[in-house]
């Protein structure tokens, strides 16, 4: 019966969220964060917590992950340095926090006695295979530092399972987007990044002509996947990774409409906003479509946000926090 998990990378954007999560739910909750791009404000509800416990420190680091296992009963492993362009940019980085990280923890879960592991990985493992859906078993060769480094994650975890009895569950996230999802930097994901630049009145700017597709995946659908894992039963589920996503695809183009259309409730002025066409990013696959039927049969999967569900909570979030500052 699990009583306390660890989440690392807890005060992220997908991990700050989990953490609530789990603390609605009166458990126990670890959050293990290096503050790299986890944000304390993302934790200050979690903080008044009692049974909320915050360790500043580094998966790069085996002692700090020794300590943040200690007495847990599950890891949720959301620990890593995301975005294709950054990796592209400094891949060395990327190599050190999600490989070396990866296996500091995988260590130090399988050296405290823990069962269940339950890690993100990425649909960045597809790489360059064409095949739509996207299937779990068939994937292609990857296309950047960070998808390299995802899919060696899930190799380990496919070691660690067969050698040492870990119960690794990896869960493949596809664009997912949400409340406290970053707008800033310059590797901001694109739904927060078209939302804080329409706010400000400004045009987004779209790589390509917009007709690449993505199959965008609400934080409340990777909630509910996440808990799943962590307190499956089923022995299929064991050692298998996961699409998570919707199981619809929207183009770009699609994608600006929308957030158009849903900001235009509170701003009317956006609604002659054009975006700016730029160049394709280098890396980046044209579509993406997840088939999440393995999901729904082995783990129970039934995601209740559409990207146009998804949105209208999401979009009122960044205007209501947007319009407090």
């Amino acid at each position: 019966m699990l009583k306390k998990i660890l989440v690392t990378g807890g005060a992220g954007f997908i991990g700050s969220n989990m953490c609530e999560y789990l603390l609605d739910l009166n458990l126990e909750v670890v959050c293990l964060d290096n503050f790299i791009t986890g944000k304390r404000e993302n934790i200050e509800l979690a903080l008044k917590n009692k049974k909320f416990e915050l360790i500043e420190g580094d998966i790069r680091n085996i002692k700090d992950c020794e300590l943040a296992v200690k007495n847990v009963d599950a890891v949720l492993h959301l620990a890593a340095l995301g975005s294709v362009p950054r990796s592209i940019a400094d891949p060395i980085t990327t190599n050190d926090i999600n490989i070396n990280g990866f296996l500091n923890m995988m260590v130090a879960t399988r050296d405290a006695g823990i069962k269940r592991f339950v890690y993100a990985a990425s649909s960045s493992t597809y790489g360059d295979s064409e095949s739509l859906p996207k299937i779990e078993e068939i994937i292609g060769k990857p296309l950047s530092p960070y998808a390299i480094t995802k899919y060696v994650g899930e190799l380990y975890a496919d070691v660690f399972s067969k050698t040492y009895g870990v119960e690794c569950i990896g869960l493949r996230y596809f664009n997912v987007f949400g409340r406290k999802q970053d707008p800033e930097g310059a590797y901001a994901a694109v739904i927060p990044k078209f939302t804080d630049l329409l706010i400000d009145n400004q045009p987004p700017t779209i790589n390509g002509d917009g007709s690449f597709s993505r199959d965008f995946t609400y934080i409340d659908n990777v909630i509910q996947i996440n808990h799943l894992a962590l307190k499956t039963s089923n022995p299929d589920a064991i050692n298998q990774v996961f699409n998570v996503a919707y199981g619809e695809s929207s183009t770009l183009n699609q994608l600006f409409e929308e957030i158009q259309n849903n900001l235009c409730v509170y701003l009317p002025k956006i609604k002659d906003i054009k975006p700016i066409y730029g160049p394709l990013r280098k890396g980046d696959i044209p579509h993406s479509l997840a088939s999440i039927e393995k999901a729904k049969r082995l783990l129970g999967y039934n995601p209740k946000y559409s990207l146009t569900e998804g949105l209208k909570h999401t979009i009122q979030w960044y205007y209501e926090s947007t319009a407090s500052k």
